[in-house]
């Protein structure tokens, strides 16, 4: 029995990367040495992905109550964002619209919480036919508890669990790639 390989894959001409809820009031929620490391893992995905010529796109829940983007990613995320109410940004048109505009297949998942917004968006966009690559180390919750089951839900569900390394250099493919010595930085700059 071969498996299709087809949902493994991760190519920069189809990707896009959404960035979910990292806002002012919600990091500080979170444990902050898990926060940190996750923040500056999104930074380092935003400067790949700018690099590689991967649009991006950032969600604000609420942000009348939470805040806006943290400033550490708001300069480099501001390119689309949508503000939402929904949980799950496939639930906010505007989110969709943007998506559709993109005409990508893929989705680099990134943001907070995992168990909540980002695994909602992520059944969304497995519902409606994305293929969905959620960022391990891009992604965090309140609980290690929650974080362990939107991940182990997520993957459940179809999507594909990766790593920002990972996912990088799968949308590179070769050393010899253009950008691979750009990209390399980034990833020894973030340790």
């Amino acid at each position: 029995m071969s498996i299709d390989l087809t949902k493994f894959k991760l190519e920069a001409d189809k990707a896009v990367l959404v960035v979910i809820d990292i806002q002012e009031r919600l990091v500080t929620a979170m444990p902050q040495d898990v926060y940190t490391r996750m923040r500056e893992t999104v930074a380092m995905l935003v400067n790949g992905a700018g690099l590689l010529g991967i649009p991006v796109v950032t969600t604000e829940q609420y942000p009348q109550g939470i805040g806006h983007t943290v400033p550490e990613l708001a300069e480099a995320c501001k390119g689309t964002v949508v503000e939402k109410v929904s949980f799950g940004c496939c639930g906010e048109p505007d989110f969709m619209a943007a998506l559709k505009k993109l005409g990508r297949t893929q989705v680099i998942l990134t943001g907070m919480e995992t168990h909540v917004c980002v695994y909602q968006t992520a059944l969304g966009l497995l519902e409606d036919g994305y293929h969905v690559h959620l960022v391990r180390d891009a992604i965090c919750s309140r609980s290690k508890a929650d974080f362990q089951v939107g991940v182990a839900n997520a993957a459940q569900a179809g999507a594909v669990v990766t790593t920002a390394e990972t996912a990088l250099f799968q949308m590179m493919q070769t050393s010899t790639h253009a950008q691979f010595r750009a990209v390399s930085k980034l990833i020894k700059v973030r340790g």
